[in-house]
């Protein structure tokens, strides 16, 4: 089964997709990166489905959810908000959340407010503190060509990272840390012009990956990892721009944490190795329902 639905939300209205195959297993709520992408490349984890509903969001201002302009409405907290009301919407008493990237600081976020009935996270390529982050990205680009990393380096002190060549530099980038395939899968070169909110990103995180500037400029919640409770699992890709060092640090501060590598896979292997991370997340969800 396959419904799509409408939610209202502090600042607008959220377009969500569920995905229920009868398994029985208690929910999954998926909440995409960005900030200001969508949930359409994490669209095959409703291979979830088999054992238990699937339930994936567009977040306010992206994807096929309501795009206001008020730029109030761009921070974290707010965020928290919209994924509380979603669960209480969809009545959602007791359920699993899987984060990936930015969906991981809303994921912490919103735990560390300590919910009732969150039978376990799942922190997939985390970003968990933007100092941290940065720091791993500026590692990451001494990886690359020097002629790459002058580029990138002079558009973002002259400010041109909207220029033709930055966006050349950083697609040298992704292929070595954010998506390896040579090929990408059919249905995700599909994917709908304009399902990104670069307004978001640029007032939450920056002009880039590499400089945050914007609101979670501070965000760092390490100290407060001991603090979660339920079963947590923590991925990544050995390529990942959320490195492995840095996603087994984090896992380190979490109580009876565990810690997963992808190793053909950089930031998304959901899709760079989907039947191993359908494998790996659906065992870790049986587990603990």
């Amino acid at each position: 089964m396959h419904e799509e639905g409408i939610i209202d939300v502090t600042g607008g209205r959220v377009c969500y997709q569920k995905f229920d195959e009868n398994g029985g297993g208690t929910p999954v709520i998926v909440l995409h990166g960005g900030p200001g992408s969508s949930c359409y490349s994490l669209l095959g984890l409703k291979a979830l489905a088999k054992d238990r509903p699937v339930i994936l969001y567009d977040q306010l201002g992206c994807g096929k959810s309501d795009r206001p302009t008020d730029t109030i409405l761009w921070r974290l907290n707010r965020f928290v908000e919209e994924l509380a009301q979603i669960r209480q919407a969809l009545n959602l008493d007791e359920v699993h959340i899987l984060g990936h990237s930015w969906g991981t600081t809303l994921a912490a976020a919103y735990c560390l407010t300590k919910p009732s009935g969150v039978k376990s996270v799942i922190f997939s390529s985390p970003c968990l503190s933007a100092p941290l982050w940065e720091q791993d990205q500026k590692r990451n680009l001494k990886k690359l060509p020097q002629d790459v990393q002058e580029t990138i380096q002079r558009c973002e002190e002259d400010g041109t990272t909207d220029s033709e060549e930055f966006e050349a530099a950083i697609k040298i980038f992704g292929k070595h840390f954010v998506n390896r395939l040579e090929k990408q899968p059919e249905w995700l070169e599909k994917k709908p012009a304009g399902y990104r909110n670069a307004e978001i990103y640029n007032i939450m995180w920056g002009p880039s990956e590499f400089t945050v500037l914007g609101n979670l400029k501070n965000f760092d919640c390490t100290s407060q990892l001991k603090e979660i409770s339920c079963p947590t699992l923590y991925t990544c890709g050995h390529f990942d721009e959320a490195t492995p060092e840095t996603t087994k640090y984090y896992s380190s501060l979490t109580p009876h944490a565990k810690f997963h590598v992808f190793e053909k896979s950089a930031h998304m292997p959901y899709i760079e190795e989907p039947e191993e991370y359908v494998t790996i997340i659906g065992d870790f969800l049986q587990s603990n329902d």
